[in-house]
């Protein structure tokens, strides 16, 4: 682990444009190159909302985030985001192919330097249980399953230094959780890479298995206290029986 994080937030905070209120308090994170961080806490406790804000997809009401110890200006977001990659519950899935999904971030001028590798992607379907057959299949006969495990292959053949994942299996059938699982555990393990991810879950075998430091959310304020003291049992945080 570097003395310089991969990506740092310094009090970042979101506020509801319209009535006001705050929906993410001041907050401090650090994200070092290795971290597994699983964030729990009750619904609407705002842990969607700071990994939003993280991802730099949503407008700030303070703060600032870093990438590799300088700040993400205006004209580094977009590289930043190619680099610290969001992935939400439902994603968004074009018609057409699964393959066509694949091939589609190519097409934004942010991925003109990269080309469409169909063998690469061949093998994340296959390390997901899919067989290479998964890519002709259209985006209409996914199932929600189906549907977050194209996704994910879409944003894991791009190489992102980091995952912000936000519930990525919740609602999918077991079978379809532990494919998702396996992706991200082998995007992580991948040899030569520096990697970290931020997990967000209800589920606390899942934290658990995915992380190795916990942190829970309650009224858009971070539990710094567990992420000081990593080696807490889950069993110690009532959060966990969400």
């Amino acid at each position: 682990m570097t003395d310089t994080p991969l990506v740092e937030a310094s009090d970042i905070a979101r506020q509801d444009p319209q009535s006001k209120q705050m929906l993410l308090q001041p907050t401090r994170f650090a994200l070092h190159a290795g971290d597994r961080v699983a964030i729990t806490g009750p619904s609407g406790s705002g842990k969607s909302v700071f990994l939003r804000a993280l991802a730099l997809l949503d407008p700030l009401a303070g703060g600032q985030v870093a990438w590799h110890g300088k700040p993400v200006e205006r004209v580094t977001i977009t590289r930043y985001r190619r680099n610290v990659a969001y992935i939400r519950q439902r994603p968004a899935i074009l018609d057409g192919t699964v393959e066509d999904n694949l091939r589609y971030p190519f097409s934004l001028k942010v991925y003109r330097d990269v080309r469409f590798d169909r063998a690469r992607a061949a093998s994340l379907a296959a390390q997901a249980g899919r067989g290479e057959d998964f890519l002709a299949k259209r985006a209409s006969e996914l199932s929600g399953g189906e549907a977050q495990i194209a996704a994910l292959i879409r944003v894991l053949q791009l190489a992102p230094e980091v995952l912000l994942l936000d519930e990525p299996t919740a609602s999918l059938d077991p079978e379809s959780s532990h494919a998702i699982e396996g992706l991200v555990e082998a995007w992580f393990n991948a040899e030569g890479q520096a990697h970290a991810s931020v997990w967000v879950s209800h589920d606390p075998a899942q934290a658990k298995r995915m992380s190795e430091r916990h942190l829970t959310m309650r009224a858009g304020v971070l539990d710094e206290a567990v992420m000081m003291h990593p080696s807490m049992p889950y069993d110690d945080n009532p959060e966990l029986a969400q």
